[in-house]
């Protein structure tokens, strides 16, 4: 199986002791690329240090993740954002919107999406989405975005289909994570209503590890779990969506 890992976080300290080794397995394990993000201005300039140790073979990310958005300076940090993508940053996020947590907000947070949004249209370059308990406001600001030209995906989706018709419509992506395995998880008729150019795959590594994994360290080599899953909900052989998924991830973020 050839797959691309379109949402990992390399650069999280769960990885400081043996960073090399989980990024060598997941390409032993057939990765062809992988997409390290930055959810924030210090750990999209460690993903740029990671992505410049295997050229060709790691992507990176820059945004401000929305539990962040009360320190959001929108002069500094978006210039700060523009400044990754002129080094080399291949996408802006994640950013989003989180009406879980209480860590920023509301209107924080919508002032920080929004500053993201307008430099993904000046800069022409996709978003990386999070988004959760926050649909309506998601698929307004993914309308009005998409407007003006943004293109981006829902990372790590598990509903509602209301805001997956909004991206869709929008001309986005929805990219499923090692969720779709849990025995919790009853949302296998969103999978399987993703039309094929647009589904990507993710592990949200080091979150969120699928069966048989589950209660571990997740890491970019168990996508292949995923890829499994969601082609047995899409009643397909694994090796079509993750060749499927990987061809949409290098459409989307210029891998």
């Amino acid at each position: 199986m050839r797959f691309t890992d379109s949402h990992c976080h390399l650069a999280d300290q769960a990885f400081d002791g043996d960073r090399d080794e989980v990024i060598e397995r997941a390409f032993a394990a057939g990765a062809v690329a992988l997409v390290c993000v930055g959810e924030s201005l210090e750990k999209a300039d460690a993903s740029r240090l990671i992505a410049a140790a295997y050229p060709g073979r790691i992507a990176w990310t820059a945004g401000i993740h929305p539990h962040d958005a009360t320190g959001f300076d929108p002069a500094r940090d978006v210039a700060a954002i523009r400044a990754m993508l002129d080094a080399g940053a291949c996408a802006i996020g994640e950013c989003g919107l989180d009406a879980h947590y209480d860590h920023s907000p509301p209107d924080l947070q919508r002032r920080a999406f929004a500053a993201q949004l307008e430099l993904a249209h000046a800069a022409r370059k996709p978003v990386v989405v999070h988004t959760r308990e926050a649909a309506d406001d998601t698929a307004a600001m993914i309308r009005e975005a998409a407007s003006a030209g943004v293109r981006g995906v829902l990372h790590c989706f598990t509903g509602p289909a209301s805001l997956m018709e909004a991206a869709l419509a929008a001309g986005w992506y929805i990219s499923f994570s090692g969720i779709v395995t849990f025995s919790k998880w009853a949302g296998d008729a969103l999978v399987r209503q993703v039309p094929d150019e647009r589904l990507l795959v993710e592990s949200d590594a080091p979150y969120l590890a699928p069966i048989p994994k589950r209660g571990k360290r997740n890491e970019p080599a168990f996508v292949v779990h995923t890829v499994a899953r969601v082609a047995a909900v899409r009643g397909v052989e694994p090796d079509l969506v993750a060749n499927l998924a990987s061809r949409n991830a290098e459409a989307l973020f210029g891998l």
